[in-house]
């Protein structure tokens, strides 16, 4: 829903009626995540996609007739329907997608949600879109840390679903849940999906190189809060680095503790070293390895460098368990060479990391395409990029 709100609501503070439907589970190599959506407007402009193209038509009509007679619905698209044939789907995957009415009588606390997601609070929406009682489908129940308001049906479903989706709004994941028709858990019959609209996960670069400002314009097209911290305040300006949401002149292991200290970092932050200077990144590198877990803490340098650093943080009293959570030298082998296509090698080891890939060639594998969504672990382990000192 993100990425259609602003579109959405002009509609909504005029008291009209969009057919908004969102992708809720996938299935093998499907072409758009849980939580992609499209939006009819009222006046029947779309916005948004939920397939890249392959069943966009199908939806739209399906919308459209969602908008006007405010029944919503839970369709599947995929390869086993005739259906998905005849409007395309020949990705190999399954959609299942949920199209609803969206207005200020079915979602009045829309306007509350996108000041939320506008000022980068944390807030998720959970939404009925399977029950025996067709009267429960589609409605919502607005999570934030540690309460929420809105109604799915009882109260005893408010309170499983608003408890349960607590962990799913810290993470920042989407997921579909299931419960009895009332919120019983460990039963079936009513299926809701969680859309998490958590602030965007942070990267933390330090070292004001220019291989940083290659991965600080990687980091902010993946999403990522970049922030580029160096000590030396001649490196560390907003103008080397445009791309970053902040660039911070400190020590970096006292910004770092710092950050740590402030509870701002968590289990989606990424954190890379560059400086491959043993007086700045043994003494963050300690930190980080010492601190709350991460997704992710890698460090450039050749390989020479890599065993001194080892050496160094072992006899600074870091464990072997700490120790494996470092990725050094830092990224995938892709040969890389400069500053930008080393950005690309961290980029890509880090979305390994996060959704399970190996690293090999999708050419040379046999297993389907897309992996089911797991959440990156510091401990997990992936091929070294060599890496010289400059």
């Amino acid at each position: 829903m993100r990425d259609v709100l602003a579109a959405m609501m002009p509609g909504w503070l005029q008291g009209g009626t969009a057919g908004l439907a969102t992708v809720v589970r996938t299935f093998r190599s499907a072409p758009r995540p849980p939580g992609a959506a499209m939006l009819v407007t009222a006046t029947g402009e779309v916005f948004g996609s939920v397939s890249g193209g392959c069943v966009e038509g199908a939806v739209y009509e399906l919308a459209t007739q969602v908008r006007a007679d405010h029944r919503p619905v839970l369709v599947s698209y995929g390869v086993s329907d005739d259906d998905a044939f005849s409007v395309g789907l020949t990705c190999g995957g399954t959609i299942e997608v949920f199209v609803e009415p969206i207005s200020q009588q079915t979602f009045g606390e829309l306007d509350r949600v996108r000041e939320d997601i506008e000022t980068s609070r944390p807030v998720g929406v959970a939404t009925v879109i399977e029950h025996p009682d067709p009267g429960w489908l589609g409605r919502h129940l607005v999570v934030r840390p540690g309460g929420f308001e809105g109604g799915l049906g009882s109260v005893r479903a408010d309170r499983a679903v608003g408890d349960d989706t607590q962990g799913l709004l810290a993470a920042g994941r989407n997921s579909v849940l299931t419960y009895g028709p009332d919120g019983e858990r460990l039963d079936t019959g009513m299926s809701v999906f969680f859309a998490s609209y958590a602030p965007r996960p942070r990267m933390l670069v330090f070292g004001a190189i220019d291989f940083a400002a290659a991965l600080a314009r990687l980091g902010t097209f993946l999403g990522y809060q970049v922030t580029v911290c160096d000590a030396r305040a001649v490196f560390a300006t907003q103008a080397r680095f445009p791309d970053a949401a902040e660039v911070v002149r400190a020590w970096p292991h006292h910004y770092l503790s710092e950050q740590l200290a402030r509870g701002l970092l968590d289990e989606r932050t990424v954190i890379c070293v560059l400086t491959h200077d043993p007086k700045f990144d043994v003494p963050v590198l300690e930190a980080a390895l010492r601190g709350r877990p991460v997704a992710y803490i890698g460090a450039m340098g050749s390989r020479r460098t890599h065993n001194d650093r080892m050496e160094r943080l072992r006899a600074a009293g870091l464990s072997d368990e700490q120790l494996l959570k470092l990725h050094s030298p830092v990224g995938l082998d892709l040969g890389a060479r400069t500053p930008e296509e080393t950005a690309v090698s961290i980029g890509a080891e880090i979305i390994a990391l996060q959704w399970g890939g190996s690293g090999e060639p999708l050419g040379s594998r046999a297993e389907r395409i897309h992996h089911d969504e797991m959440p990156g672990r510091a401990t997990d382990t992936a091929a070294p990029a060599p890496q010289t000192d400059p």
